[in-house]
């Protein structure tokens, strides 16, 4: 986990944010504001204490995202708008340059039931798998980091 080492003290700043912007009245925007610093949580800790990427997996959730789904939430509540280039502080993410968050907490989503289900494929374990896992987190991660950036952005 390498590829996490320079971004660790950003990464500190936005999960201090999105605690404090966790503090809402709505529940569905709490949720998944919640969800994302923990899971920014788990890669920081889980690259400080050289963590297995499967125990990172196992503690990586998206259910806040998917019970938004199932309640149709607006995105737009928790950042309206599109991702600007001003919004990218990482190279690798300028692929998303006029995404919305939905669109992007979408993929995130999507990475996280990707990995956890080529982990049951497994016999319960990443390692050993055809699949590339590191490029996989990382991409996973600089997602997440993306979307906690666009956010604080407001």
């Amino acid at each position: 986990m390498e590829w996490i080492k320079l971004s660790i003290a950003p990464v500190k700043d936005l999960i201090s944010f999105l605690h404090k912007k966790s503090k809402t009245n709505d529940v569905q925007k709490k949720q998944l504001l919640i969800e994302l610093r923990n899971n920014l949580n788990v890669f920081s800790n889980g690259f400080i204490n050289e963590s297995p990427y499967d125990s990172i997996i196992d503690l990586l959730a998206n259910e806040a995202y998917q019970n938004a789904i199932k309640e149709n939430f607006p995105f737009r509540r928790l950042r309206a708008g599109k991702i600007l280039s001003a919004h990218i502080k990482d190279d690798r993410n300028k692929k998303y340059q006029g995404w919305d968050s939905e669109k992007l907490y979408d993929k995130i989503d999507e990475k996280i039931t990707e990995l956890k289900n080529i982990k049951k494929l497994n016999k319960g374990s990443v390692e050993g798998v055809k699949n590339n896992i590191p490029l996989m987190m990382s991409n996973l991660y600089f997602r997440m980091k993306l979307m906690a950036d666009f956010i604080k952005a407001e």
